[in-house]
């Protein structure tokens, strides 16, 4: 060949690495490891959650559909604020991506924020994920008994050491006296006659007035009383009418709330340990977030910021992706 058509010949640019800047490519990297973490969590807990002899219903444990569905269309709308100030950025409009960062942050807050509303509602009830602040008992024995009578009797020296006691006091007294006849009356059933469920049931009943769970008192599913565990015992159950927060029925404790008296949720442990681990991790992820879009406020979000903005924005995206997964495992199953 000629030197004329050599050149002439095509050139070519190689590109030494990826075709992405390197800050993107970090990102992805790391969301890569995120999502075998999550992919890690989330597996364990469809293999526990049904493998499970009994799970508590959602509003056994003070889980509300409503708020689950609230944070799922907060964060879904925050997903869309950050891509229209990625793209106010693009367009060089700093004041209108600014905007739009200020509104994804506030939206952060509002998650976080009915998070922390849905946590109080479960440790108002002593639902922890383990002992020594948990006060869940799976099983209606001698050990939910003699918990039930250690703070009965507690709260009996509490009272009768006032000095000065009011008419409240007295009647209070009088409550923890009529339950501790209860749970005397269980506690010789069960030594009684061991091989009697008369005893059980006792304890059960007793479990239901301190604290009712929706699922039993539902009695237009029969599934529900399976799914539970309590099939022996829900017809003994009496019949709560008044509900608080989350579709929970109003119990001792409720209407009561110094008493605090160990509950008796099936499951409850393994629910509450599972429960707290996910949505603590992901929690801890939104503040990470929240810490990025906070550190963004404080520059210029023109053109030249359009790479941080898209990296944070992919973090984002992600934690929204891993909600969407959570809401139905956790809220609707």
């Amino acid at each position: 060949m000629s030197d004329d058509h050599h050149a002439h010949a095509p050139q070519f640019d190689y590109q030494p690495a990826l075709p992405i800047p390197n800050g993107k490519a970090f990102m992805w990297l790391f969301l890569s490891t995120e999502i075998m973490f999550f992919a890690g969590l989330i597996g364990t807990y469809i293999v526990l959650r049904f493998g499970a002899i009994s799970w508590p219903s959602t509003h056994d444990v003070h889980l509300a559909e409503i708020w689950g569905a609230t944070n799922t269309f907060v964060l879904i709308c925050s997903s869309v604020t950050v891509v229209l100030a990625l793209e106010a950025a693009k367009k060089n409009n700093a004041s209108a991506a600014k905007g739009w960062m200020v509104l994804t942050f506030l939206l952060g807050l509002v998650f976080l924020g009915i998070k922390m509303y849905e946590y109080n509602a479960k440790f108002s009830h002593g639902i922890y994920p383990q002992l020594p602040h948990s006060q869940i008992y799976e099983k209606p024995d001698v050990y939910y008994a003699q918990a039930v009578r250690t703070r009965l009797n507690t709260l009996k020296a509490e009272l009768e050491n006032k000095t000065d006691k009011t008419e409240e006091d007295t009647a209070s007294l009088g409550l923890v006296d009529d339950l501790l006849r209860e749970v005397d009356a269980a506690e010789v059933a069960l030594r009684n006659e061991p091989d009697s469920p008369a005893g059980r049931i006792k304890i059960f009943e007793l479990a239901d007035k301190i604290y009712p769970r929706a699922s039993i008192h539902d009695h237009t599913s029969s599934a529900s009383h399976a799914a539970t565990g309590d099939s022996p015992f829900h017809l003994v159950a009496a019949e709560h009418e008044t509900t608080v927060g989350g579709g929970h029925l109003e119990g001792l404790n409720d209407k009561y709330n110094w008493l605090k008296l160990p509950i008796m949720i099936p499951g409850g442990n393994m629910w509450a340990s599972t429960y707290f681990l996910l949505t603590g991790f992901h929690a801890l992820h939104v503040i990470v977030g929240l810490i990025a879009f906070g550190l963004l406020l404080t520059m210029t979000l023109n053109r030249a910021a359009f790479g941080t903005i898209e990296n944070v924005g992919l973090y984002w995206h992600f934690v929204d992706l891993v909600w969407i997964f959570l809401f139905p495992l956790l809220y609707l199953f």
